[in-house]
């Protein structure tokens, strides 16, 4: 009887869950869900405008044209042109970005997080590329990058920093990692902080020096904050769109996947721009599969489950105890 009832309650509970979940699933399916499959319609289609060879007449309204504009992307033609050079513009965006950005944001945690004086100062003034709007930073950096501007004096080189080539992708680069690196250090730095003081000391009395301390105890650590700092910095890179638009304006070197569909749209080829919206959809898909199921980032907290206190700590002091032992020996 007292396992029937306790079913009936776990049944009872679970069907309340539901309910209270029941309007934010709806709100998502009309936010999100509708103008996804909208999107995916759309991108099946062709805006009207050309003229019948039959009857000579233009056509009115969208046609159904199925995979012709995937077809038109992935090949570079007509339309399509320019496929390409925004999807590796908008990796190499990604990748090099987000990787200097996360070496340089574990630095500034590393820093924060040593007690010193003007703690507070720090952290604020760390802050500030952070909290200005993009646009603003990318209109700061347009000044920086003229020709005549601050970062020419500084390299007593003279360079156009926004024109086609290497250098306006340089620039992007740039402009981002300056804005972006204290978020992931910021989040670093919120990570460091529960790890227990305690683990350090028993590290120091077993002989670690920094290297080993930071290999074999911070870095696994910190790992499931950094790892889903990562992950949001690189979905948030890979929409770039503000930022290269504003400083370099509709320059090819600094175009991206949303900078082209903006651009198929602002044409009203709406399919087209469906379309590339849907492949960057799909592009950034795999990369958060990737992230969640390959290296573990923990974006919903599963991972986060009561534990007796210093668990992890524990663990990695008497692994770093172990392979210091092994050294010695």
């Amino acid at each position: 009887m007292a396992a029937q009832h306790s079913r009936r309650v776990t049944a009872g509970e679970g069907r309340m869950a539901y309910l209270l979940l029941l309007p934010t699933l709806v709100l998502l399916a009309l936010v999100v869900g509708f103008p996804l499959v909208l999107s995916a319609w759309q991108s099946l289609t062709q805006s009207g405008g050309d003229i019948d060879p039959a009857t000579g007449i233009i056509k009115q309204g969208d046609s159904f044209v199925g995979l012709q504009n995937y077809a038109d992307a992935f090949s570079g033609a007509g339309a399509g042109a320019g496929f390409w050079n925004a999807f590796w513009n908008t990796t190499l965006f990604t990748v090099v970005g987000v990787s200097i950005e996360t070496v340089l944001g574990v630095s500034m945690a590393l820093i924060m997080a040593r007690a010193m004086r003007s703690t507070g100062i720090v952290r604020a003034s760390i802050l500030v590329p952070w909290a200005i709007p993009t646009v603003v930073s990318a209109l700061m950096w347009q000044l920086i990058f003229d020709a005549n501007g601050i970062f020419n004096r500084v390299i007593h080189y003279q360079v156009l920093w926004t024109t086609e080539g290497w250098q306006a992708k340089a620039a992007v680069l740039v402009a981002d990692i300056w804005k972006t690196a204290p978020y992931i250090g910021l989040l670093t730095l919120a990570g460091l902080q529960t790890i227990d003081d305690q683990v350090y000391e028993a590290a120091t009395m077993d002989g670690a020096n920094r290297w080993s301390t930071f290999w074999k105890i911070t870095l696994p650590l910190v790992r499931p904050v950094l790892v889903v700092a990562v992950l949001f910095r690189l979905l948030d890179a890979m929409r770039m769109f503000d930022l290269p638009y504003v400083l370099l304006g509709r320059l090819e070197s600094g175009q991206t996947l949303s900078m082209l569909a903006s651009d198929a749209a602002s044409k009203t080829n709406y399919g087209l721009a469906s379309a590339y919206s849907m492949i960057l959809f799909a592009y950034i898909c795999l990369v958060a599969f990737v992230f969640i199921r390959v290296l573990g980032a923990d974006v919903i907290g599963a991972q986060n489950k009561p534990a007796k206190r210093g668990g992890r700590s524990a663990r990695a002091a008497r692994r770093l105890r172990t392979t210091t032992e092994g050294s010695m020996a």
